[in-house]
């Protein structure tokens, strides 16, 4: 016993040096302030979060962002992005076909991959844990994780193909997510053909001396390094390296909030294929000029996203002949990516090609002297972030196509509220009014009050359709009674 106290002392020495080292050439090495007054699990926290970074780089992004101004430059020439509609118009019904059997065919051979960025945890929701495990449905209350994996899991039957999945999360939720998925059977997937990781960490710093900051005597400040690193995760997890193993091409990327996300679009992705685009987009119409979705534009011949904050409100209100907003196609943050467009990024000449965006936020954090917490009262930190979409302008090829809200947007973001939207009793209305229409297709008659709105509570599992025609294999009623429940 003796022997394993001392060589655990011994370990911990050296792992105090040793990050003391890194610290002070970068001069952090404030960080250890309160090191020897912590207990043994606060000094094993603090060593932890200080191993796990990259020192010198993180000093080198310090010294690029840290007293520049955060303002963005508006392009002199900005034009509306073209789109592909979400129903062909006569010129594109061949095209379509064409894309659909491609996107058929690219299931089928294996060559696509599930990639779902759910880093978030479910606080604004009120819900204690992961994001991914909040019960989302209107019916069973499946969690958002069931609701992707049962998509994937009727995506893999209907083809007879394998669709590995890859989730990437965070370090605050990574454990529970591993946990959750261990409950629940990994939801009836082969768990051989699941991957998670989790996403790398940035520290908050100081915006006068660049000092990284605590949050307590044990704990940096550190969040999630924007969701572009999610292009990095999934090179340096290995992911990459797993999807080239397995023949893998494309990645469908798609975030955790939606129950109702088209996880694998065989439209969608056979566009992108035929086009040989090297990372494309889904959009949905704006419902008014300023909606706080990130707009598609045109900037020196390349896809760009101007952020609905940045566009100018004369732009904002442009009108076509037809009264149709001039910018009109709105980001929903769901694409198809080449697998070797992620690599090439990874391994650019300079390192990763994402550029890093500067935010002053308020950050409470623990004064170095006396050790107490400090709530600001004015922003006194800077983050650093990388944005998903900075990828678009260094695409060759960008495919933009359009996909409709009541087929495909119901995020649950905000908690309930009077009035609120992407909220879960939103989300669940919109679930219950797509599965109705899929109903009304196939002659099933749904009750509807005086207003057109759905009265029942309708649910179609996707391992029963993903899309209308599955459910002509289905066992459907001929119609559903007023406020009744039913799940198919």
């Amino acid at each position: 016993m003796a022997d394993r106290a001392v060589a655990s002392t011994i370990q911990r020495g050296d792992r105090l040096n040793q990050a003391r080292a890194a610290l002070e050439a970068v001069g952090q090495d404030h960080l250890l302030r309160f090191h020897d007054h912590l207990d043994a699990e606060g000094r094993d926290r603090l060593l932890s979060q200080v191993e796990q970074l990259d020192w010198p780089g993180i000093a080198a992004l310090i010294r690029e962002h840290g007293h520049e101004t955060a303002t963005f430059r508006l392009p002199e020439k900005i034009d509306p992005a073209p789109w592909y509609p979400n129903r062909p118009t006569p010129d594109l019904e061949g095209k379509y076909a064409e894309a659909r059997q491609r996107g058929d065919q690219l299931i089928r051979d294996g060559r696509i991959a599930a990639f779902t960025v759910a880093g978030g945890q479910g606080t604004r929701l009120g819900w204690k844990g992961p994001k991914g495990g909040f019960p989302a449905t209107p019916v069973r209350g499946l969690c958002l994780f069931g609701c992707l994996a049962e998509y994937i899991d009727k995506v893999q039957r209907k083809y007879d193909a394998q669709v590995p999945w890859y989730v990437m999360t965070s370090t605050e939720n990574h454990e529970q997510t591993l946990e959750l998925f261990e409950r629940e059977k990994h939801f009836g997937l082969d768990p051989g053909n699941l991957m998670f990781f989790s996403q790398a960490m940035l520290p908050a710093f100081d915006k006068d001396s660049g000092k990284v900051l605590l949050t307590a005597p044990d704990r940096l400040a550190l969040s999630p390094n924007g969701h572009g690193g999610s292009l990095m995760a999934l090179y340096e997890s290995g992911a990459t390296a797993d999807m080239k193993r397995r023949g893998i091409e494309l990645i469908s990327y798609t975030q955790i909030d939606n129950p109702i996300v088209k996880v694998i679009d065989p439209v969608f992705t056979g566009l992108h294929a035929l086009d040989g685009g090297q990372m494309s987009s889904k959009v949905i119409r704006k419902t008014y000029p300023k909606e706080r979705l990130g707009n598609f534009c045109m900037v020196d011949g390349r896809i760009t996203i101007i952020e609905y904050s940045d566009l100018p409100d004369d732009l904002a209100h442009e009108q076509r002949e037809d009264g149709e907003l001039r910018f009109n196609a709105g980001s929903i943050a769901l694409h198809v990516i080449q697998r070797e467009f992620v690599e090439s990024l990874n391994e650019a000449p300079g390192g990763f090609a994402l550029p890093y965006h500067r935010a002053e936020k308020k950050v409470p954090c623990v004064d170095i002297d006396t050790g107490e917490l400090v709530e600001p009262d004015e922003p006194n930190a800077v983050k650093l972030e990388t944005f998903v979409f900075d990828a678009l302008p260094l695409c060759e090829t960008s495919v933009v196509y359009e996909t409709e809200r009541s087929e495909e947007f119901a995020p649950i973001k905000n908690e309930d509220r009077p009035g609120c939207v992407e909220c879960p009793s939103w989300s669940r209305m919109r679930q219950t009014q797509r599965a109705a229409a899929w109903l009304e297709q196939h002659g099933v008659t749904v009750p509807r009050n005086a207003d057109g709105e759905v009265d029942a509570e309708i649910e179609i599992s996707h391992r029963t359709a993903v899309e209308p025609d599955d459910l002509k294999e289905a066992s459907l009623p001929q119609s559903i009674d007023p406020g009744q429940s039913v799940l198919l």
